[in-house]
């Protein structure tokens, strides 16, 4: 069960708005703007509850249950730690600096 907080406090901790979480949940915004202005518990369809939940923690966010471990009991999300892995960025988006310099050898030509 999610709530309309729940939602609206995990799309602010992924600083993502309504209409890129549409997208990554492949949901309508009108769907998304109703769940998030629903009182309590969101209500729809198993799927699009499926789809939403499964885009969230997607992204990172892990929801936390009435009962679930936390220092209150109470319901609430939580960016899940990310293990750290380098990122590789492709040649020609590298910066500048980190090319390696081309050589030149002066091939029997003195000056």
């Amino acid at each position: 069960m999610l709530t309309a907080a729940q939602l609206r406090a995990a799309r602010a901790l992924l600083g993502m708005d309504q209409r890129a979480l549409a997208h990554a949940a492949r949901l309508s915004l009108p769907t998304i703007q109703r769940m998030e202005a629903s009182e309590g518990v969101i209500r729809g369809t198993v799927d699009s509850l499926m789809k939403l939940i499964g885009a969230l923690e997607a992204a990172g966010v892990e929801l936390i249950n009435d009962k679930q471990t936390s220092a209150t009991g109470g319901r609430g999300v939580r960016l899940r730690e990310v293990v750290a892995r380098p990122a590789r960025m492709p040649a020609r988006t590298r910066p500048h600096e980190t090319r390696r310099p081309t050589i030149v050898a002066n091939r029997g030509r003195s000056s």
